[in-house]
């Protein structure tokens, strides 16, 4: 009897919309695929930021996340991009930026735009760098990309701030480390760890 086929990542009967998207890409959790990663720097409650901006900037991990990035497609909330834009004067370079909005109108000079995030994924198919497409927030792109993600690169600052936006849970879903350091920069320490999915 042949094995119905099911969800790669929820387990269900059928594959639903954006593992199929994965699927067709050959992206995804299965072994010898490509992945999809999410890069993150967050206090101890999971704060990520204020008012559209980083409550940390620590220059090292900085240096991480464009090494982290470099060369692969990353996807992004319209707020988020517009934060980096503000920051460095233009779109990441080196990475295919594909932004994600609900706002039909809106473009960016070399920018990919996408209306969900399983148009986002599909689009960056075909981005160089393919093979592991990075997902750099804001938070409501982290919660809709976990289900799907299987890598964290984590930043865990030991700090509290004070956030409106905040990493989704993670913590029963991650459990394989696959690396950790401790750094310590100003006073302030924290851990880069990298985890998978269980």
């Amino acid at each position: 009897m042949e094995k119905a086929e099911r969800c790669a990542i929820h387990n269900q009967r059928q594959p639903c919309g954006i593992c199929r998207v994965l699927r067709n890409q050959r992206i995804g959790p299965e072994k010898g695929t490509g992945i999809v990663s999410a890069i993150a720097a967050i206090g101890k409650n999971r704060e990520l930021g204020k008012g559209n901006e980083l409550l940390w900037r620590i220059p090292d991990d900085m240096k991480r996340f464009k090494k982290l990035s470099m060369g692969h497609p990353i996807i992004l909330g319209r707020k988020t991009f517009g934060s980096i834009v503000r920051a460095i004067g233009k779109p990441l370079p080196g990475r295919t930026n594909i932004v994600v909005t609900r706002d039909a109108k809106w473009s960016y000079d070399e920018v990919i735009v996408a209306k969900s995030l399983e148009e986002a994924l599909e689009k960056a198919k075909g981005a160089p760098g393919s093979e592991e497409i990075i997902i750099g927030g804001g938070a409501q792109i982290y919660k809709q990309a976990l289900p799907y993600t299987t890598r964290l690169y984590l930043t865990l600052i030991d700090d509290e701030g004070e956030a409106d936006s905040f990493f989704p849970e993670y913590e029963d879903e991650f459990t394989i480390k696959l690396n950790e350091e401790r750094h310590e920069w100003n006073g302030l320490k924290y851990v880069w760890v990298d985890l998978e999915r269980t």
